[in-house]
């Protein structure tokens, strides 16, 4: 939800201006199509940025994915790439180039710290506790993103606290934003904290979102949203100046036009030392858009964890186009739509046999992880006991960094909400997250005893059936690998694969080990050409 008093200053210029770059067309523009368009004297920075303020201004009502937006800082920082670019061709070849992101807008996740633009942006996790602070500086990731030139548009909503205030508390809600809707279907789940970064790429309020993920929270809202997610390895992308749960799961990473954006974010932080500097050894010499592959699938080994993984209501849209080839026969293909058909056809698996595929790539059937309860279970795994401990260390130094803040600690926070119950619905949601992380004191015997276990269940269940089976990926349906996937800080990209026949989005979703990024964006990028699934929604019609 817009701040109230952007709305009011940017309806007023915006529905009333004749907008530079007006007859270029938002709907489903890329980075690519972006920078064709600027190349080619068809749009300015400035006016794809007033473009996007007022796609903002007229869908946000209703989809509640933006918290705040700053458009002067957005329009000043857009006027510097424009005279980069007239720079760049006025010296005809002899100056440096606009950097890959340079005039591009962007909506980073509202617990990410960016005040390096206008000044005006809070950084809250979507609690009403935070508003007024102020960050030091930009996070790291922000700072990287202004490098490559981007242009930070505002603040995407999520799950206050990153849905870790309370459990059954609607994935989408703060207090600060409201409820994040689908725009696919507005009754359906957004789905975990990265929630407004999915909805705002979703329906072309913007075309980079960066979102953030400890456990499912890029992978679910990817999927439920159709748009591509990428959670990289933990330690590829900085959390300095983000608001995190936990050091061991958590990463930045993208929600929209994605290996351009991850290309730009990666690397050595002085201020995340210890993680960033181990994964440096996984960051390619040449970057991440040399492996958008079209042939990317030839002869990659994949492994489906049918068992644990693939469970679909019966009759469903998605068990029609995962089952065996033997029970694939006897349904008339004609019931299925040619997208379906296409994706059926990559996951047609005969039995246990292992097969090629029609996309070329080789597919290990029924495999299964020991302990997968076990992992499923943030209690038993351990990783509850963790998070618990870890939110309260990682937040309390996040808030001892900030230049200025009405609350400086969990304990602040607690009271804050214990003092505004309305506005935080606390007779409803309550806080029992907080108030069990609050009661934790570092890590201890408990918090130990879980990072063994973890380390155990990663070492004997992911790390063992991709070393044995010779493994380049894993292939599940939409975020149902996001325990297994986060327990041991491990990269995955969920990619558009279907509707069901409510009119929800699926994905498939490409997992593997630390650092196998470029073998995920190879059959990730090799599947999304192949099936061409994703369709934007049909709500802003109706809207704008």
């Amino acid at each position: 939800m817009l701040p109230s008093a952007a709305p009011a200053r940017c309806l007023l210029l915006l529905l009333l201006l004749a907008v530079a770059g007006a007859a270029f067309d938002l709907e489903e523009a890329t980075v690519d199509s972006i920078r064709r368009a600027f190349a080619d004297g068809e749009l300015t920075s400035r006016g794809l940025v007033e473009l996007y303020l007022r796609r903002a201004a007229a869908l946000d009502p209703s989809l509640h994915a933006v918290v705040e937006l700053d458009p002067d800082g957005a329009l000043a920082a857009a006027d510097r790439a424009d005279d980069a670019r007239r720079l760049f061709a006025s010296a005809g070849g002899g100056a440096l180039p606009p950097p890959l992101l340079n005039g591009i807008p962007v909506l980073v996740k509202d617990n990410i710290a960016a005040a390096g633009g206008g000044g005006a942006l809070n950084a809250t996790c979507g609690s009403l506790a935070l508003v007024g602070s102020r960050p030091a500086g930009d996070a790291g990731v922000v700072e990287r993103l202004r490098r490559a030139g981007a242009v930070v548009l505002g603040t995407a909503s999520l799950s206050e606290w990153c849905n870790f205030r309370a459990p059954g508390i609607p994935a989408g809600w703060s207090p600060r934003a409201g409820q994040g809707k689908n725009p696919y279907v507005p009754s359906a789940t957004p789905c975990a904290s990265s929630s407004g970064s999915a909805i705002a790429a979703a329906a072309n309020m913007v075309a980079v979102t960066i979102g953030t993920e400890t456990d499912g929270s890029i992978m679910c809202p990817s999927s439920y949203n159709s748009v591509v997610g990428i959670k990289p390895t933990v330690g590829l992308t900085s959390r300095a100046g983000v608001i995190i749960i936990s050091p061991r799961m958590d990463t930045v990473g993208t929600v929209s036009d994605a290996v351009h954006v991850l290309e730009a974010i990666v690397g050595y932080d002085p201020r995340d030392a210890e993680a960033t500097c181990m994964a440096l050894q996984y960051i390619p010499e040449d970057g991440y858009r040399q492996f958008l592959n079209i042939d990317g699938l030839r002869g990659k080994r994949l492994g489906i964890l049918r068992k644990d993984l693939f469970r679909f209501p019966s009759g469903s849209v998605q068990q029609k186009m995962t089952m065996t080839t033997s029970t694939v026969q006897s349904y008339a293909y004609s019931s299925l739509k040619m997208n379906e058909i296409k994706f059926l056809s990559f996951l047609l698996i005969p039995g246990c046999y292992e097969t090629e595929s029609k996309m070329g790539a080789i597919l290990v059937d029924n495999l299964e992880i020991p302990n997968m309860n076990i992992i499923n279970d943030a209690v038993q795994s351990g990783e509850r006991a963790l998070m618990l401990a870890e939110f309260k260390l990682s937040l309390n130094s996040y808030l001892s960094e900030l230049a200025s803040s009405p609350v400086r600690s969990l304990s602040d926070i607690i009271d804050f909400n214990n003092k505004h119950p309305v506005e935080e619905r606390m007779a409803e949601f309550g806080q029992s997250y907080l108030l069990q992380s609050e009661a934790t004191d570092g890590t201890g015997p408990t918090e130990k005893k879980a990072i063994a276990k973890l380390n155990e269940l990663c070492e004997s269940g992911l790390e063992k059936i991709m070393r044995v089976n010779q493994l380049d990926a894993i292939v599940s349906p939409g975020a149902s690998a996001h325990s297994l996937l986060a327990i041991g800080g491990y990269p995955a990209i969920t990619v558009p694969a279907g509707y069901a026949s409510n009119g929800v989005p699926f994905a498939i979703c490409f997992g593997g080990l630390k650092g196998s990024e470029p073998r995920l964006i190879e059959i990730a990028y090799s599947f999304e050409q192949a099936t061409k699934v994703r369709r934007p929604p049909t709500l802003q019609h109706s809207i704008i």
